[in-house]
């Protein structure tokens, strides 16, 4: 029987699992973790607070893959309303800030209208990047003083070294009409993306996976550090090796790469110049109900605050805390390429907490019940000017020697929940059709 390999437990890996439920196949699952799930997976605390591998939320519009996750949970899931907000130089404003410039300073509100003004009027702007996209969207003045800002410590780059093939719908352009409203009132409805979404009640966002696995076969705390693609085998940090008829790989493609026997040097050279940003995850339970309770995300624009976003799993579900506690993650971000880590992730506690006080998230006499943090090695693709061309390069290579990609470090992409699913279902299945089945 054809034996089909998936690397990666993630929600990726599960969608590959998935589509090779029914076939007449073996499938075998591999995690170098000693737990399943990748970035899915969720760490219940002795002291009651439940945190997930950075924020996770599922506001998929497809009616079958949100089918398959509430099932997965027995249907016991929150349905939340989103509530986004940004912090600013002491300010807090409803999210997205172009539509409600009303909450800025009014000197600064009048620059940005009329930078607005004059961008809308430039005819055929030259788009040659993402700072190039912002001006020509937003006018120079709010360009520079948010978003360019943002991308800073987000993506670790300038917005000139970006590329604006990941956008759509993540940045919402207003028009004339619309900005001038949020400028003189409360918008009617919010202009973002996402209204509400859904969230296990308990066990995190990983309880969303278990299922996924269950009826797999998964080999936990084995490590591939070797593929020949030409014997079809596997070989693990241990000395174990393992054959393979199809492969499906979610693992990073500039881990991946390295892997493989017989590489070609510019195949190495272009994998090399796929960068990806990493993230210091600090989390905080607190001995006070309700913390951050206008928000279930925070975004920070300041450099001088030492995280880029903050997110509040309480808000999520209740149950991801103890009872008369609140939870707040925060991220910082970093990259080997852009901005090395210059401390260790535990370094990052007290002045989140300092930073925390300062805007008012915590107050002076509030009991800190729990701190830890942790390293995602693997956070977000950055879509610098490097990208497309090495991903090309990349890919053909995996696709000359049958190796399937996915998810969003397999595809290089800027992938939500369900689209690394589904990316993981397409790779099965181009897998699944050069072993002729």
């Amino acid at each position: 029987m054809t034996t089909i390999a998936i690397l990666g437990t993630g929600m990726a890996g599960c969608g590959a699992a998935h589509r090779l439920r029914d076939e007449p196949v073996t499938t075998i699952m591999y995690d170098q973790h000693a737990y399943s799930g990748g970035h899915t997976a969720s760490f219940t605390h002795p002291e009651g607070f439940t945190f997930d591998d950075g924020p996770h939320v599922s506001f998929t519009k497809d009616a079958r893959f949100q089918a398959l996750l509430a099932e997965n949970v027995n249907h016991e899931y929150q349905t939340v309303p989103i509530r986004l907000n940004n912090y600013w130089h002491g300010h807090w404003i409803t999210h997205p800030v172009q539509c409600n410039l009303r909450e800025l300073p009014p000197e600064l509100v009048v620059k940005i209208l009329m930078d607005f003004l004059a961008a809308r009027n430039t005819v055929n702007p030259v788009i040659r990047n993402y700072a190039d996209w912002l001006i020509a969207s937003f006018g120079r003045t709010f360009a520079e003083t948010f978003p360019m800002e943002y991308t800073k410590k987000y993506w670790l780059t300038d917005a000139a070294n970006m590329t604006t093939d990941w956008l759509e719908p993540r940045i919402y352009r207003p028009d004339l009409e619309e900005i001038l409203l949020g400028a003189l009132t409360t918008p009617p409805q919010s202009k973002h993306y996402v209204t509400e979404f859904r969230y296990p009640t308990r066990g995190g966002f990983g309880a969303y996976v278990a299922r996924f696995l269950a009826p797999m076969d998964v080999r936990l705390g084995h490590k591939v550090v070797g593929v020949d693609p030409k014997d079809r085998t596997l070989r693990f940090e241990d000395g174990r090796v393992a054959p393979y008829d199809g492969l499906v790989s979610s693992v990073p493609l500039p881990e991946l790469i390295p892997m493989i026997g017989g590489v070609p040097d510019e195949v190495r050279e272009a994998a090399g110049r796929l960068h990806c940003s990493s993230c210091v995850l600090v989390n905080v339970g607190v001995a006070r109900e309700g913390v951050g309770s206008n928000s279930t995300m925070s975004y920070f624009y300041d450099a001088d605050f030492c995280f880029t976003r903050l997110s509040f799993p309480h808000a999520m579900s209740p149950h991801t805390v103890p009872p008369g506690a609140s939870s707040i993650q925060a991220e910082v971000y970093f990259s080997d390429t852009y901005k090395p880590l210059d401390r260790k992730p535990d370094e990052f506690i007290e002045p989140m907490i300092r930073d925390l006080r300062r805007c008012g998230l915590l107050d002076p006499g509030d009991r800190i019940l729990f701190r830890n943090a942790t390293v995602a090695k693997w956070a977000n693709v950055i879509f610098d000017l490097e990208r497309e061309a090495a991903l090309t390069t990349v890919h053909g290579f995996l696709d000359e020697i049958g190796i399937g990609y996915c998810g969003r470090y397999g595809d290089w992409g800027y992938m939500w929940t369900d689209h690394s699913f589904a990316s993981g279902e397409r790779a099965a299945e181009t897998v699944l059709k050069r072993s002729g089945r």
